[in-house]
């Protein structure tokens, strides 16, 4: 296997399952990935340049102009980033004590699908309204002060992230993702569901202990 093809299949990256869904698939793995690197790479940019700021600011008493501004973009552009790219492992922070409690599969499977769906406006209202306001500021002549960059490249990652959002969402509510099919991370543990079986097989093993 070359050193290209191993990288594509550590990244996913590769076509795994047939026909259009495998299609869809690939499109949304090449898409995260694409966002993601963004998203690293801004970080990188970020540190290098506060790294740089604080040895001439403390050491040599100058600074960089524009040393502010561009990394609040950067920052600006990886959280944006970092919120879309958690709703495809279902990454956030949740409230699970009253879904682990409810066992009938069918309530948990709705309460699934309300979850994409509120996910899912929160993305075309990022997707929508932050297109919207990009396009309106692309209609004007101001600019950022210290790096004279137009002002809508600020509000570029509301829509980037609206659209990963959208995206994701929509595969998760017509079942071309699965929960399990994970892209960043592994299955977490149901504890609920571990002391659940655990119980059940004390329960089940002190029972045939009896009998005998």
């Amino acid at each position: 296997m070359t050193q290209k093809k191993k990288w594509l299949e550590e990244n996913h990256l590769l076509r795994t399952r047939p026909g259009l869904r495998g299609t869809i698939i690939l499109i949304n793995h090449w898409s995260h990935k694409i966002v993601l690197t963004i998203a690293q790479l801004a970080e990188v940019a970020m540190l290098v340049i506060l790294f740089f700021t604080v040895v001439l600011r403390y050491v040599f008493n100058t600074g960089i102009g524009w040393a502010e501004e561009v990394p609040r973009l950067m920052v600006i552009l990886f959280s944006f980033i970092a919120c879309a790219v958690g709703v495809r492992d279902h990454m956030h922070v949740s409230v699970t004590i009253l879904y682990s409690r409810i066992r009938n599969r069918h309530v948990k499977r709705a309460l699934d699908i309300l979850s994409d769906v509120a996910t899912l406006a929160c993305g075309l209202f990022l997707l929508y309204y932050g297109n919207r306001y990009v396009s309106a500021l692309m209609r004007v002549t101001g600019k950022l002060p210290m790096t004279g960059l137009p002002t809508w490249v600020q509000y570029i990652p509301a829509p980037l992230a609206g659209f990963l959002m959208t995206f994701d969402s929509l595969l998760f509510l017509v079942g071309i993702l699965k929960p399990e099919d994970l892209l960043y991370s592994e299955k977490e543990i149901d504890y609920v569901e571990f002391v659940r079986e655990r119980d059940s097989r004390t329960i089940h093993k002190d029972t045939q202990e009896e009998r005998q």
